[in-house]
């Protein structure tokens, strides 16, 4: 014989029988019984118990609702941004830093070298600059160093820098940088 699953003659068939509808027809009596008690209509004592408690509000509540108070609080419905944060406050004597893709000896800065050799020959000077990791390069007049350097002179025992940069309101400033070259054992 199969059994049949789910269905009333497999629930009380035979010696063995569910709970499963006994303990829900409880549930279900006592569901019964509190909504009962709810619904019961109030006592002149029940009545004036409740008036009191109403009569006992909370300092921000109206009669309308609630009432928000601002006492040491923000104003939530502040915008975050304000015209005084998103406005620029750049100056006019602000240095603009130049645009375009760096490459070669403009990937590094003045400060970032020290000057290794200097090298002449019958119608050239060069100069060998090592960065801080050891590698050395090689420079000569009008090589582009750093973001707005040029080499503006090699003369015996130093390499001049000229920097040039411009403001906003398009002033152009000049500074030189001096590499001297080191002797040996010299830090």
């Amino acid at each position: 014989m199969k059994p049949q699953y789910f269905s009333s003659h497999y629930l009380y068939s035979g010696s063995w029988r569910c709970p499963l509808p006994k303990i829900g027809l409880w549930i279900l009596l006592v569901m019964l019984s509190l909504c009962i008690e709810g619904t019961a209509a109030e006592t002149p004592e029940q009545q004036k118990n409740s008036h009191s408690l109403q009569a006992q509000t909370p300092l921000n509540a109206t009669e309308e609702g609630f009432a928000y108070r601002l006492e040491n609080r923000k104003d939530p419905f502040a915008p975050f941004l304000t015209p005084k944060s998103t406005s620029n406050t750049a100056t006019v004597d602000e240095i603009v830093a130049p645009r375009g893709e760096f490459t070669g000896m403009q990937l590094f800065e003045p400060g970032q070298l020290n000057l290794v050799a200097l090298l002449e020959t019958n119608t050239e000077k060069f100069a060998m600059v090592e960065d801080v990791t050891g590698k050395g390069y090689i420079i000569h007049k009008g090589t582009k160093i750093g973001k707005r350097g040029v080499i503006k002179a090699i003369i015996p025992n130093k390499v001049i820098i000229e920097e040039v940069a411009f403001t906003r309101s398009g002033k152009k400033i000049v500074t030189e940088t001096v590499m001297v070259l080191k002797k040996e054992g010299e830090e």
